[in-house]
């Protein structure tokens, strides 16, 4: 049967209309590590397309020409950190640049170069089909470049330990099995006696610290090597290494407190604030700094976050140097989720998920999120009790991961709200759970056409707590 026609005035009603102009002062800049190509529209000069060089009087005369040509927003794609210095000086001049993630902004196949990727950039932002990714502001992200050499220095300090345990191992000093770490109070006395000429067993065995479990007839044992002067070079300035980045973590540690005592302070939203622990100090843990972080992260946040289990200062100081003090970013605990990458990724199509699996990122505050739900693992709370039965349900990987969900989001509620977190406990969860199978339970018989009655029967111990247990099935 043939169909009605349509109307002229339905057809064209339907007929979707060109893209409207978001951005019309908008320009486009494909970052490299020697030049810049900046594409303006074309109405604005008589050569729209622009190659610049790298250094800095090359970035000033690229703002002064985009000024001249009438920009106001600049999008610009980059990978590394060689867009940075052009990010900081555009910025600085007044121009509202937006950072756009190579993989959102691919250009069309077979038409890669860099003069059509600034051309084809810009077209994107003037029509605003590119998001800025996220970029904290200046204050933070002086703190998070300093947070982040911390941990370069760290790991350079690690691979220095490792040095100094091969050459202890080429000499047959298993002083690595007597005690737990070679850079503590014994470890650091022992090498450096070795270092300075002494070769007894007893004599350096006589240098332990109190606290190590080993006698010193067994450390004596482990410290009988071969000394050979070649081994010996390689540790002496294996150990000059780790002190010379021992004093760089201390330099780097005051710069971070002269950073944080210039941030604003913050009301205290906790009324009830956790009491010191009394007795004697425990000593500083690994690579803690020295000054009081805690406090600095309580006053410019107004929130202590570590009553998070899982969470602790280190944890935090690089959850806020990533994320900033200024949760407006993200509109809800699902957007910061996301940008976090662990939320599901739902993959819909043909009305069927074909996957769910969380996106791969790159970002050091979902790690740090990860790294406090795996210390979850022997927590008396409620989140602890979360983790454990996830991890019996569908392994540590996926158990990791659901369990940095939820501190997130429990992160993310103090972030806005403030006010302090209160641990429902282990039983709490326990009970909740215990709740929720019950009632699967009793749904699951009324599809069958069953009733089940639940009545307490008493434990065989003497706790007070109640067993439920269906005792009664009426079809």
């Amino acid at each position: 049967m043939r169909q009605p026609r349509r109307s002229k005035s339905t057809m064209r009603r339907k007929k979707p209309g060109p893209f409207s102009l978001v951005n019309p002062d908008a320009a486009g800049i494909d970052i490299g590590s020697e030049e810049h190509w900046v594409a303006v529209p074309a109405d604005r000069d008589d050569q729209p397309i622009r190659k610049f060089g790298c250094v800095t009087n090359e970035i000033y005369a690229m703002a002064d020409w985009l000024r001249k040509c009438g920009v106001t927003n600049v999008a610009m794609e980059s990978t590394g950190v060689y867009w940075i210095p052009v990010y900081e000086i555009l910025e600085d001049r007044g121009f509202k640049v937006c950072l756009v993630n190579a993989k959102h902004a691919k250009n069309v196949p077979g038409r890669k170069t860099d003069v059509s990727d600034c051309e084809w950039l810009r077209k994107l932002h003037s029509f605003g089909l590119v998001r800025a990714s996220f970029r904290p502001d200046a204050q933070t992200c002086r703190l998070r470049s300093y947070r982040r050499h911390r941990e370069t220095i760290i790991q350079d300090m690690s691979a220095v330990i490792q040095r100094m345990q091969k050459a202890m191992i080429q000499m047959n000093l298993q002083l690595h099995k007597v005690i737990s770490d070679i850079t503590g109070v014994t470890g650091m006395n022992i090498i450096r006696a070795i270092l300075a000429g002494e070769r007894d067993p007893v004599k350096l065995a006589a240098m332990r610290d109190w606290r190590i479990k080993k006698n010193a007839d067994q450390i004596a044992l482990a410290l009988e090597g071969d000394y050979r002067e070649e081994h010996l070079f390689s540790l002496k300035q294996a150990v000059d290494r780790y002190d010379f980045h021992r004093q760089q973590l201390k330099e780097c540690d005051q710069q971070i407190k002269a950073c944080m005592e210039q941030f604003e302070s913050k009301p205290d939203t906790d009324p009830d604030p956790v009491p010191e622990p009394t007795g004697k100090k425990r000593k500083v843990q690994g690579h803690q700094p020295e000054f009081d972080l805690s406090s600095h992260l309580k006053r410019i946040t107004g929130v202590d976050f570590t009553r998070i289990p899982g969470l602790n200062t280190l944890t935090v100081q690089t959850i806020i140097s990533e994320v900033g003090l200024d949760p407006k970013a993200f509109p809800t605990a699902k957007h910061f989720a996301s940008w976090l990458g662990l939320c599901p990724a739902n993959k819909i199509t043909g009305g069927q998920i074909k996957s769910s699996k969380t996106r791969k990122v790159a970002n050091r505050a979902a790690t740090a999120f990860r790294l406090a739900a795996q210390a979850l693992a022997h927590s008396h709370s409620a989140l602890g009790s979360f983790y454990r039965r996830k991890r019996a349900q569908l392994g540590a990987p996926k158990a990791i991961t659901a369990a940095a969900h939820k501190i997130a989001r429990l992160f993310y509620s103090l972030w806005t709200n403030g006010g302090p977190y209160k641990d429902p406990g282990q039983d709490y969860y326990e009970e909740k759970y215990q709740d929720r199978v019950l009632k699967n339970i009793k749904r699951t018989a009324k599809q069958l056409g069953y009733e089940i009655t639940l009545t307490p029967m008493a434990p065989p111990s003497a706790s007070p707590e109640l067993c439920a247990v269906p005792t009664t099935c009426s079809g």
